[in-house]
């Protein structure tokens, strides 16, 4: 496969799509389809032929257009000559199929029309998500016309290994799973390590609560990660790549086993891709969901068939990773963002952002907000402005108290700090993280200690149990939060969960041990009013409990 192949698939496309004077996009992701958006798209099917508009008008799937909590959403695409702008549809029922199709020609249906003027849509900045809710994930050849595989066409045929090295180090792109380490340095310390036989493993074992980014990106646009996984795999030498993906994303996993067969089929995975000596080929590894797993020594574990549970580093996967060999593992997000710069150049993306945190982030809006969903915002926006311009605030006139950020590792930032700058470094100081961008929002109504609980509990049940201090230290931070929550505690309770968080910290054995306390911690830090109250031997200047007397039943 050429560019000039590569571009004549794109031109046959788009003179396919052509052919149709109006073109009805249904969003057939997990989330519009919890809402039956694929009984929509059905019914849309179904009145296009018994109006006999087949040959005019077009209905397709497309992944995910972001505004989850409105869906199912129903797009009508631009018609030269009458409308510039898309018109969008909100809560789409079957019903409604009629009369959507009935507007193609007259003015469009007030009462289902959401507007794509707000801040929810203008003040984003894609690049991940930028083929989300156009393309079909199941066709390739809408992928190729978007663009799609030219980065990887262009780096096996025109650059050295080195050179695609050197335009990722430019870009500054981070790993976007969590911990935000330079990709570069990986992707350089993976090339520099000796031995033939190495792999690529794309990390969508994705387990926080209320995150969903990977997973819509794998259900939106499976070809991008697969092509982000084959430019990697040209850089650092390894044929062999594997997507580990948790078997509760029945759909993403579907959409990624008929992208490879496709781009098996095209030459851009196998043997001898696009005429040259490198051969890549990528298969799927199910997890069982296990949280630990997101851990890359414990996914290795996993992928090699023994039980998921990490071991101490040194030596890091890069050197000795899967079976011994070295290893490059980037999360899904991460290696959705090579196939752009590759196309555009690493000082193009390194022009997005701040400057130690370059790029966009993908971020799950979940909880108190108005508009829930998924987003991509340049790195450096303020937290006010996800919260109250792309999130639009509370529902109800509620007000909003803090925001949750990075998952059971993460931390809770109260409202005072949302002009705080979203990147890894300030998020960090407020003892938060970025995390694989969870983001949580708890309106007054939030018990900050409930909160804590919630967490702990999840850490709890999600330890392997392989270090001491995470197996029973977060059974008994769980338990005096519990205790806490239930009005039994006293103060001296309250400082032996300090110490223990503390302990946790600093000798369990993996970073999800390590961040545990985090939730507590940062729960503490700006709401420790919240724990005082809720103690029986506390007054009401939170003072030590000496001073008190302690009533005695007899």
């Amino acid at each position: 496969m050429s560019n000039e192949q590569l571009e004549q698939i794109s031109l046959s496309e788009h003179k396919k799509q052509a052919q149709y004077r109006h073109v009805v996009t249904v969003c057939v992701s997990s989330g519009c389809m919890s809402a039956q958006s694929d009984l929509v798209k059905k019914a849309l099917e179904d009145a296009v032929a018994e109006k006999e508009l087949d040959h005019t008008c077009q209905v397709k799937g497309v992944g995910c257009r972001g505004l989850c909590s409105r869906g199912p959403l129903v797009s009508v695409q631009p018609e030269h000559g009458r409308f510039e702008q898309e018109i969008l549809y909100q809560n789409v029922a079957p019903e409604d199929a009629g009369e959507v199709l009935s507007s193609l020609d007259a003015e469009p249906l007030a009462r289902l029309q959401c507007p794509t003027d707000t801040p929810f849509f203008q003040r984003q900045h894609k690049i991940v998500l930028e083929n989300s809710g156009r393309i079909d994930p199941e066709r390739i050849e809408e992928y190729i016309a978007h663009e799609g595989y030219g980065g990887l066409v262009t780096a096996v045929t025109e650059l050295s290994p080195g050179e695609v090295i050197d335009e990722i180090t430019r870009s500054g792109l981070r790993g976007r799973g969590g911990g935000g380490y330079p990709t570069g340095l990986k992707w350089i310390t993976v090339a520099k390590s000796e031995g033939s036989e190495k792999y690529i493993i794309c990390n969508g074992d994705e387990g926080d609560p209320g995150a969903f980014m990977d997973r819509s990106i794998m259900e939106s646009d499976p070809h991008r990660v697969i092509e982000g996984m084959a430019i990697a795999g040209y850089a650092t030498g390894a044929n062999i790549g594997y997507i580990y993906v948790r078997g509760e994303y029945p759909l993403a996993v579907s959409r990624l086993k008929t992208a490879i067969r496709q781009a098996q089929k095209l030459g851009f995975l196998g043997d001898g891709i696009c005429g040259t000596t490198f051969n890549f080929n990528v298969s799927i590894r199910l997890g069982g969901g296990a949280f630990v797993c997101g851990e890359e020594t414990a996914l290795i574990a996993s992928i090699e068939g023994r039980r998921g549970t990490p071991r101490p580093r040194p030596p890091y996967p890069a050197e000795y990773g899967l079976w011994g060999k070295p290893t490059l593992i980037n999360n899904v997000e991460t290696f959705a963002n090579v196939p752009s710069i590759l196309r555009n150049g690493g000082d193009w993306y390194a022009g997005i952002g701040t400057e130690k945190s370059k790029g966009t982030k993908v971020f799950a809006l979940t909880g108190a907000l108005q508009n829930t969903g998924l987003i991509e915002v340049p790195m450096g926006i303020s937290l006010r402005e996800i919260v109250y311009e792309i999130g639009g605030g509370a529902p109800d006139g509620a007000t909003v108290k803090a925001v949750q950020t990075g998952g059971p590792s993460g931390g809770c930032i109260p409202a005072d700090h949302f002009d705080t700058p979203v990147d890894y470094e300030s998020l960090k100081e407020l003892g938060s993280i970025m995390g694989s961008g969870g983001m949580i929002i708890m309106d007054e109504s939030a018990s900050m200690v409930d909160v804590a609980r919630y967490f702990m509990e999840f850490c709890m049940t999600e330890s392997c149990g392989k270090c001491i201090p995470c197996r029973v230290g977060t059974v008994h931070m769980h338990n005096f939060l519990d205790k806490i929550c239930k009005g039994e505690a006293r103060y001296r309770d309250l400082t032996m969960l300090e110490n223990l968080c503390e302990m946790v910290k600093d000798t369990s054995l993996c970073g999800l041990g390590q961040t545990a306390p985090n939730p507590v911690l940062s729960t503490l830090h700006y709401f420790r009013q919240e724990y005082l109250d809720l103690l029986i031997d506390h007054d009401q200047n939170g003072r030590a409990p000496q001073a008190l007397v302690i009533p005695v039943e007899a």
